[in-house]
């Protein structure tokens, strides 16, 4: 399957874990609707990890858990597409999952049949617990199985930016690839895995995406990954606005049920939103606040329609200026041209600056403007 943009959906790790069910999903999906998640792109509802039986059945095939899904996963599947969106369902690379469920080594050819056989639509394969062969190998032989299917089915690979996946992920069949280790709803970790990407980003691009692992914008602490209180609504704008500057897939991990109003309009930006999804899924460039403070972030990136996306991100504990000197983008003072800025949190023309632009961001927050270059 070629994917022409980043995926977009939830996924049930990030707050549920082991604590899935079918009504629990079939809920999510009726949440996705109402609240407009769905059209505003969010389709892809996976099932992540501990989903099945401890063990595979006599014919060494994977079963659901019938205690979670007592009527089986294909229903769960058919519930989620007549909602108008698409299934998406978890296996490991290894013998056993992260959680300890039967893994797909051995048995890729088998589990596609049955992802396929239940309407899945995205697989994602984690990276426990797995023998000492490449992970090269590993998924590219799962790569083969998914499309032996006939089915068209999102092939999402979490190594956790290990075995070099950034050389092979493309070549082996990968859709999407995860270049990080695990996030957790604290505002160190989105540092850390923004920060990280400085060398890697330029792998990303149209059939094959850099995916920074899941969104935890609106989770506040709650579910498996939270600690304290989780983070503030300006730490979830930094982490949002940085995924989307990135071009990562925006899988949602908050419980979509019981999302506030400000986290739902940050989520639904039409803004970040078009810059993530934008159709020539350019990396940006990463570019050093020139106020010296190594740790702040300045991105850069090009858009199909031939206007720009900058994102200041501020990731110190104050207020800060940051600066933005166009030479450093390219353009000499001499040449006359200016950015025309549009805030894209308050949909807000700001006027048009030359040679240089500052910006006065908040402790831990962003921002990010579309700029239009003129005479």
């Amino acid at each position: 399957m070629f994917l022409s943009k980043p995926v977009m959906g939830w996924n049930s790790w990030n707050t549920f874990t082991k604590d899935i069910n079918e009504q629990l999903i079939m809920d999510t999906a009726d949440a996705l609707v109402s609240t407009g998640l769905r059209d505003a792109g969010y389709v892809y509802l996976t099932i992540d990890d501990c989903w099945s039986e401890k063990k595979r059945d006599r014919k060494g095939m994977l079963v659901a858990s019938k205690e979670k899904f007592p009527h089986g996963m294909k229903y769960v599947a058919d519930y989620v597409h007549s909602k108008g969106l698409k299934f998406g369902m978890y296996s490991d690379s290894g013998f056993m999952t992260c959680a300890g469920y039967p893994g797909s080594f051995g048995h890729e050819f088998d589990d596609a049949e049955y992802f396929a056989s239940v309407g899945a639509d995205l697989l994602k394969y984690d990276n426990c617990y797995h023998p000492s062969m490449s992970g090269m190998q590993r998924y590219n032989r799962m790569a083969m199985a998914l499309k032996s299917t006939g089915r068209d089915i999102v092939f999402s690979a979490c190594s956790w930016g290990t075995n070099g996946v950034f050389e092979w992920c493309r070549s082996a069949g990968v859709d999407m690839y995860r270049s990080t280790g695990d996030i957790t709803d604290t505002f160190e970790s989105i540092k850390d895995l923004f920060l990280s990407q400085k060398e890697k980003i330029q792998h990303t691009g149209p059939g094959c995406y850099n995916d920074m692992d899941m969104l935890v914008t609106g989770l506040k602490g709650q579910g498996n990954i939270g600690f304290g209180k989780g983070c503030t609504d300006a730490n979830y704008r930094y982490h949002f606005a940085a995924w989307c500057m990135c071009g990562c897939p925006l899988i949602i991990g908050a419980d979509v049920r019981n999302i506030t109003k400000e986290n739902l309009e940050l989520l639904t930006n039409k803004y970040l939103l078009a810059i993530d999804q934008d159709i020539e899924c350019r990396p940006p460039i990463f570019i050093d606040d020139t106020t010296g403070h190594k740790d702040n972030v300045i991105c850069f990136k090009h858009l199909h329609d031939g206007t720009y996306a900058v994102g200041f991100f501020n990731s110190y504990d104050s207020k800060l200026n940051m600066e933005l000197q166009f030479y450093e983008i390219g353009i000499d003072p001499l040449m006359g041209y200016s950015f025309e800025l549009t805030d894209v949190f308050t949909g807000k023309n700001v006027g048009k600056c030359k040679d240089a632009f500052t910006a006065t961001v908040n402790a831990g927050d962003c921002k990010v403007f579309i700029a239009k270059l003129v005479k």
